[in-house]
Parts: C-alpha cells; structure tokens; sequence
C-alpha cells in the first residue's frame, strides 16, 4: 500500500498554531501537513532536576495546540528521543516530501539542524527554515561597512529605521489550516514516561497586559511592583508572536520596544560570534582574569544567604519561582562577578538551570555585561553597592521582606564580603588582567 505523501511541520521555540512562519510556508505549499514536536533527550538528559519547570511548560503548550489541532481534526505527532530517530519513523510512516522548521540559532541547535538536513536531503527530502523568533536575525542589521554592531545604541537606531509594517506583518496561518493531515489523535509521552514530575504551579499568562507596558519605562525597574510583562517565557518558548508584541508596544512604550531589540541584538551577536555561547569571553583579554574559585562563597550566593539582602532576595524569588527580575539579575550578577570575584560562567550556568525563562543569547549577554566581559558591557571599574540599588528601586524594602523575612533580625546571616574591601579587590584584579 502506497505511503501518504505529506509534508512536515517541526515545532521547536514557536509553539503556537497563530502567526507562524514555518507552519504557514508548509501549509501553502498544498500538501497535507504532519505538525510535529520532539523532546529531545540530548537536551533533556542534561536537565539533572526531574522537577524542571521548563519541561512541564512546554508540555502544557504542546498539550494546547493539540487540542487545537484535534477541534480541526488533525493531531500533532510528539517524540520523545533524538531528531534523526523521530524522522526514520516518520519516513517510515509517511512519503516526506518537505519539512518546514523555523531557525535556531544556538550551537547546538545549528549542529542538529545541519545533521537533520544531511539526513532528509540523503533521503531526497528538501529541508526548508524560516525566521520567527526575531523581529531582525543574523545579517539584517549590519553596519554601513557591512560588519555586525556590537555597540546596543547604533544598533538599536538602525533596527528602528528598517522597521516597517512589512516586517510586523502575521503570517495567515488560519487561512490554510484545512491543509493538516487528517488523523485521530496520537498520545503525547507523559512527563512522567520521560521521567519529569509536574510542579502544578500556575506559569506567567501570556496575555499581554497593555497597562504595564505603557508604564513599562517608569516601573520597570521597580521589583515590589509589578510592573514587568512577565512574557518572557512565553517569547523563549514561542507560545506569542513576537511580531504581535512588537506591533503593540510600538504605540505604547519605546522603553518596551527596546526590550524586544535588545533580544534581537543578543540572538545577532550569538551568531555573528558563536564562541560567546560555547563559554569563551567576548572581549579575549577578559580571560586572563584570576576568578577566585571558592564553592562555599558560590553556594551562599546560589542560596541567597550572602548578607546583602537585595541579593538574596533576588536568589531566593529565582530557587523559589524560576523568575528573577530584571533589575535584581543585574544586581545578583555583578555582586557574584565583582564582589565575590567568581567567574561569570559559574553564575550563567546556574541561571541556565534555574530560569523558567532561560535563553541562550540572553543570558550570556545579560552575564558577560555584568562581569564586563561581553559586548556594549559595562566597564569593569562600574561596580554596583547593592545598598544604594536598594535605597534607590526598592527604597520601602517590601521586595527584601517578601523573600527576606529574618533580614532585620539576629540570626540573619553576617555579609560574606565587605563592599569596599570587595570594590578594592576587584579594581586590582580586573586591572591587572586587563593590563597583560
């Protein structure tokens, strides 16, 4: 019996049917479209707690386009084992005709798509990806010399020039959807036969809040208000259109707009420099930095019991929620680097591990700023006093009561390091690492 000709949609960071620029190529492109998702164990072997949030995340949103997918009478088809393994079953199941992916652009993403794509085009099968997690990627955004910026500010004035309505526009997925295959449901692997348990805790909604952008610039800064979108996660796993959210904070909030370049800038300088994301410094002379290498120092920190309370309530909300705020990673990240003298990469991984949000080009950037390693960083003599970040964004202390409640009290843990001796230690190591 003849195989069904079809074509495949991979799902991957946009786990969303809405304004989706592979599923649309592949559902115009007339043959029946098998949408499909795989959970990777290359990936999820590393993941050493079996509670990670990030799994059960992405579980919950395969779970909801397969609902949407089944009221249209079609279904995804979910993996859980290696790309190549899903695709030989699959081309076993089906005649494959083309697969439509969006692109990745982190390391290991780029090694598994080249392998993939060696493999269906061994097989006669065309391998087809698109942009969609970015407004502007890789070479769109240049510099009149035709190099990549990596300065944020001149970068971020090109971006605004280019954009235009062209580039805002959604993809009009829904006028295609009669084109996925026509099947009954297939079972999606529980957490559990992948050897994940649910937490249960509600995640951030992906409604965008229209208030909170508007004041975005003023609040944003603020942790004891909620004055954040909280949608990042939704952007790291695709479950938003980004080009939806730039189109509304283009009216209501620069301040938030520069959030969304930001993002941007940091996917273009992971692929114009990849060694960023294979733990090297941007700026090579910032290796020769002498890292103190004192576990117990990083332990307190990863349990927020430094002495400094800002930075522990920044610790204790992350080990607690998997969010930290924005303002208070900036805080947590140059205390680690500056004030403690431990090497960025220790905090980054920690971060990777921790973060619901967890990206790649964001937190690498977010990190190597603080040490001053990265690109556009602050220089490395700016150190922050925890004590005037807090005076200045959460001068009430509602944000350190709330996850410091013993912070006023005797048994409140001694600072780790004094600020000054700290400040005094860092400028000679830094200057005379930078001086080789």
């Amino acid at each position: 019996m003849a195989k069904q000709q079809v074509n495949i949609c991979w799902f991957r960071r946009d786990l969303r049917l809405h304004d989706n620029a592979a599923l649309y190529h592949s559902l115009k492109d007339g043959l029946p479209v098998v949408p499909i998702f795989v959970f990777d164990k290359a990936i999820l072997d590393k993941l050493d707690d079996k509670n990670d949030r990030r799994v059960e995340f992405i579980h919950h949103a395969i779970a909801d386009m397969q609902q949407q997918l089944q009221s249209m009478g079609s279904s995804m088809e979910v993996y859980y084992g290696v790309p190549s393994d899903a695709f030989r079953k699959l081309a076993g199941k089906y005649s494959i005709n083309k697969v439509f992916t969006n692109h990745d652009y982190e390391p290991y993403a780029q090694e598994r798509d080249a392998a993939i794509q060696q493999q269906l085009n061994d097989a006669g099968i065309s391998f087809h990806t698109y942009k969609d997690q970015v407004i502007f990627e890789k070479d769109e955004v240049l510099k009149d010399d035709g190099k990549p910026y990596t300065v944020f500010t001149p970068y971020s004035r090109k971006w605004k020039a280019k954009l235009n309505d062209f580039y805002l526009k959604s993809y009009p997925v829904e006028e295609y959807t009669t084109n996925f295959f026509k099947q009954s449901p297939v079972a999606i692997p529980s957490l559990k036969e992948m050897g994940f348990e649910a937490v249960g805790l509600p995640f951030p909604s992906a409604e965008t809040r229209k208030e909170i952008i508007k004041k975005y610039k003023e609040q944003r800064d603020f942790p004891a208000i909620d004055g954040t979108s909280r949608l990042s996660v939704h952007l790291r796993f695709g479950t938003i259109s980004i080009r939806d959210l730039a189109r509304e904070a283009q009216g209501l909030s620069e301040g938030f707009l520069n959030e969304l370049i930001w993002r941007d800038f940091y996917h273009m300088i992971l692929w114009h420099f990849p060694q960023v994301g294979e733990g090297k410094a941007f700026k090579k002379e910032y290796d020769f930095i002498e890292w103190r290498h004192d576990e117990n120092d990083f332990q307190k920190w990863c349990d927020g019991q430094t002495g400094y309370p800002i930075v522990d309530a920044g610790m204790r909300e992350l080990n607690a929620t998997g969010f930290m705020h924005n303002r208070v990673r900036m805080i947590v990240a140059s205390f680690l680097t500056k004030h403690l003298l431990l090497d960025w990469r220790w905090g980054e991984a920690y971060f990777a591990k921790k973060l619901l949000d967890f990206d790649l080009a964001a937190n690498n950037g977010g990190w190597q700023w603080a040490a001053g390693s990265g690109c556009d960083a602050a220089p490395y003599f700016r150190i922050f006093n925890p004590y005037l970040q807090t005076q200045k964004f959460d001068p009430k202390l509602q944000y350190i009561r709330k996850w410091v409640p013993e912070f006023e009290g005797f048994d409140y843990v001694k600072p780790i390091v004094q600020h000054e001796l700290a400040r005094k230690r860092c400028l000679e190591v830094y200057s005379k690492a930078l001086k080789k």
